[in-house]
């Protein structure tokens, strides 16, 4: 992994940054992806959590929100899919209803889950909804073994973690052989860029399975953005400025053409519309068009509408690129 190691500029404007190199500036294309934060209730209180989720966090999407978000993608069939993300996903009172609902659309939809939850009071036929509906899990799993993890996302996550990848994958989750597809989510600890995502996803291929049996579909790597929690930290111990840095430096064009917010749609628990979860997580909304999910008729009216961008925008342009689908180039 590559660290940060001396101290930085400020860092530039990232539409500036664009424009120097002969880029054109985002605008977004078709959507796709609906992404939906419904809330920001976690059991646990990650160290990397860009959005600030943890178990006193009450803000939630409710009945109303839900029922719409299924009319829009009932009113538009090129949106393939429902990404549903938070805090803990499951831990929502809409959770089912939108999957559900989501499932009698005939559209995909992704879960993103810690893990732990699943083995929370009151989630002990989760792991079989999600495998009835045939929903597609992205599971967050920073590292392979124990002591980095748990330095992340706290003691005892580890072994909890594995134990629920077990019972997944005795429900046919992760088996190559099977419709259940499971993937893992790693995120470096601390100031550093992911390594190589198919040298990582081997090694998490092998270590899994050669100590705990497990199998997955594919692993993502996801690099830390510098915001919120993840950026509290890293000003504590003075090296914010440096990741900032370090961003920058491994600026890679290559990966400008697949950024996720040139296809996905984000939508926050209130039913605000963004051009991505960390747009989101800062509070900044669509430059242009409507604001939220009840102003919002037809999708086509944000085609071609500039993307709102910031110096983390840097975060999913470095190295081979970052996005919630993992490496971009």
């Amino acid at each position: 992994m590559r660290a940060a190691r001396r101290p930085p500029a400020r860092a530039p404007s990232f539409d500036a940054h664009l424009t120097g190199l002969g880029l054109e500036p985002l605008r977004r294309g078709p959507v796709t992806t609906l992404q939906l934060n419904v809330g920001l209730r976690c059991d646990l209180a990650c160290q990397h959590c860009h959005v600030g989720a943890g178990p006193r966090r009450s803000e939630a999407l409710d009945r109303l929100g839900a029922e719409r978000v299924l009319a829009l993608l009932a009113r538009h069939p090129q949106l393939a899919c429902l990404d549903l993300t938070g805090g803990a996903p499951e831990l929502n009172e809409q959770f089912r209803f939108l999957v559900a609902g989501a499932r009698r659309l005939g559209r995909r939809v992704v879960d993103r889950c810690n893990l732990t939850v699943l083995d929370e009071p009151g989630q002990e036929d989760t792991e079989r909804f999600l495998a009835e509906h045939e929903v597609e899990i992205v599971a967050s799993l920073p590292c392979y073994g124990p002591e980095n993890l748990e330095r992340q996302r706290g003691r005892g996550v580890f072994d909890r973690s594995i134990a629920a990848l077990q019972r997944l994958n005795a429900l046919g989750y992760g088996q190559p052989e099977g419709m259940l597809a499971l993937d893992l989510v790693h995120n470096p600890l601390g100031a550093t860029l992911p390594p190589s995502q198919a040298e990582l996803e081997a090694e998490y291929r092998r270590e899994l399975g050669r100590r705990f049996g497990i199998r997955f579909r594919r692993l993502l790597t996801i690099t830390n953005m510098p915001i919120q929690r993840f950026a509290h930290a890293l000003a504590r111990d003075g090296s914010l400025d440096a990741y900032h840095d370090l961003l920058v430096e491994h600026f890679n064009p290559n990966a400008v053409p697949h950024l996720m917010c040139r296809s996905l749609l984000s939508v926050s628990h209130d039913g605000t519309l963004h051009d991505c979860d960390f747009n989101q997580a800062l509070g900044r909304g669509l430059d242009a068009g409507p604001r939220t999910i009840f102003e919002v008729e037809d999708l086509a009216v944000l085609e071609g509408a500039p993307i709102a961008t910031g110096s983390h925008c840097f975060g999913c342009t470095a190295g081979a690129g970052s996005s919630c689908g993992g490496a971009l180039a």
